[in-house]
């Protein structure tokens, strides 16, 4: 997409945003943000009540989900004593999410958001209390655990594309950056929190009762959608259904706008060639044994989430950044050498601190690639962007672990971490360099 493409992509949607205002919300201006508080986090978007209730759901959900996240490969390890399975059985979720979120977003465009975000997560609810049953009857089935897992990921799949795009329509879109970053520090405390609290509650209460207590925190999800105001479609698509045909049209209009095609091509990039997770355990056993196997494996996983939380807690700076394919590939860039530098590194804590320097990094990354989905689609496509979203931000690292174990194993884990960061380097100012559509966008 040409520069006047990508502007004109931008005006409308920020006249469909504007448009959508309703009377009595509080004026968007900026207000003046010196000193300290223009690098803390921008709240403006709180003062928005329906945003807010739908932001402070995500509070107690994104600790609760991590509780399930944990409690199903244990049961499932507990069963059958095999690290195997435990990969099997996320394999099993990932069809289903990547089929649902594409449909999903679909069914996004054309119907009210809200009454999709009720029926969603209304299921996934369900399915944790069929979670909590299982459990408590002591099946011990395995199949039983991977049919539920599908279920409440095929849910997943139909909500986020949903949840993702509602932003857009309960805050302007100067303040799009602040809510993607509101967002994603609370997502990204929760993957910190919640398998710290769900490995000190395990003893105590055991296992059955983090799925009881992920299916209450859903009640509180459910309860904020049913006070969000109706989120119909802006257009009339009332009458179009959502099908397949629709789910290429997506495709068809990210190939249409090269900055949206740039953006996924841009966390594809990052995740695939750069996400080290799946050499962590060797790493642990083999170059950091000395400071303790299970501490050198406990820091490594929660450096990158920890470093995502600092970046969300000081992205004041983010609302005043207009020139948001800059951004990106800033941020995707500093990802790639930070992993490097990772890989380098003989001591645990300087590798923990390249590696939440790669979570700060990736807050940026994650904040303005979401910024630019919802400002460059038009709103009868937004749904179908989140859908790809949802695949990409999910799909990145799973193809990340097959590639990085496959490097580990052959060339060793350091060096395939660093390799990986210096591809996504090369990668991204190549990508950059040769189709400038994402140096040129902003807002």
């Amino acid at each position: 997409m040409d520069t006047s493409e990508s502007t004109d992509s931008g005006t409308e949607a920020r006249s469909e945003a504007r448009a959508g205002d309703r009377p009595g919300e509080p004026d968007a201006a900026r207000p003046d943000r010196r000193g300290w508080r223009g690098w803390a986090m921008d709240t403006r978007p709180l003062r928005r009540p329906a945003y807010r209730r739908l932001w402070s759901s995500t509070i107690v959900t994104s600790v609760g989900s991590q509780l399930t996240a944990v409690a199903v490969p244990k049961q499932i390890y507990d069963i059958t004593g095999s690290s195997a399975w435990v990969g099997y059985a996320s394999l099993a979720g990932l069809l289903p999410m990547v089929v649902f979120a594409l449909w999903g977003g679909a069914v996004a465009d054309t119907m009210d958001r809200r009454k999709l975000l009720l029926i969603t997560n209304i299921g996934i609810a369900v399915t944790s209390l069929l979670f909590w049953l299982q459990a408590v009857a002591r099946l011990d089935s395995v199949v039983t655990l991977m049919v539920l897992l599908a279920l409440q990921q095929a849910f997943f799949g139909l909500n986020s594309p949903a949840r993702n795009a509602s932003v857009a329509r309960l805050v302007p879109p100067e303040e799009l950056p602040a809510a993607n970053a509101l967002g994603s520090t609370v997502m990204q405390t929760g993957l910190v929190a919640g398998p710290l609290l769900a490995g000190a509650l395990i003893p105590v209460i055991g296992l059955p009762e983090l799925y009881l207590i992920d299916a209450l925190a859903l009640c509180v999800t459910v309860w904020a959608v049913v006070r969000l105001p109706s989120l119909p479609p802006l257009t009339g698509t009332e009458t179009r259904r959502a099908g397949w045909r629709q789910v290429a049209e997506g495709f068809h209009y990210i190939s249409r706008h090269k900055v949206l095609l740039l953006s996924f091509l841009a966390d594809i990039i990052a995740m695939v060639f750069g996400m080290p997770r799946a050499l962590f355990p060797q790493l642990a056993a083999q170059t950091y044994a000395s400071f303790g196997e299970g501490v050198a494996l406990g820091v490594l996983f929660a450096a990158i989430p920890v470093g995502a939380v600092i970046g969300g807690l000081f992205s004041g700076t983010f609302s005043r950044a207009r020139r948001h394919g800059w951004m990106v590939i800033g941020a995707v860039v500093a990802w790639g050498a930070a992993v490097a530098g990772c890989g380098l590194s003989r001591n645990l804590w300087v590798a923990v601190v390249f590696l939440a320097a790669a979570g700060i990094a990736d807050m940026v990354s994650m904040v303005f690639r979401g910024a630019i989905l919802l400002s460059a689609a038009t709103d009868e496509m937004r749904g179908r962007m989140q859908g790809v979203f949802t695949v990409v931000v999910a799909g990145g690292p799973r193809l990340a672990d097959v590639l990085h174990g496959t490097a580990g194993s052959a060339f060793g884990p350091r060096a395939a971490v660093t390799a990986g960061g210096l591809l996504v380097v090369v990668l991204m100012l190549g990508l950059a360099a040769a189709v400038p559509a994402l140096r040129r966008y902003r807002v």
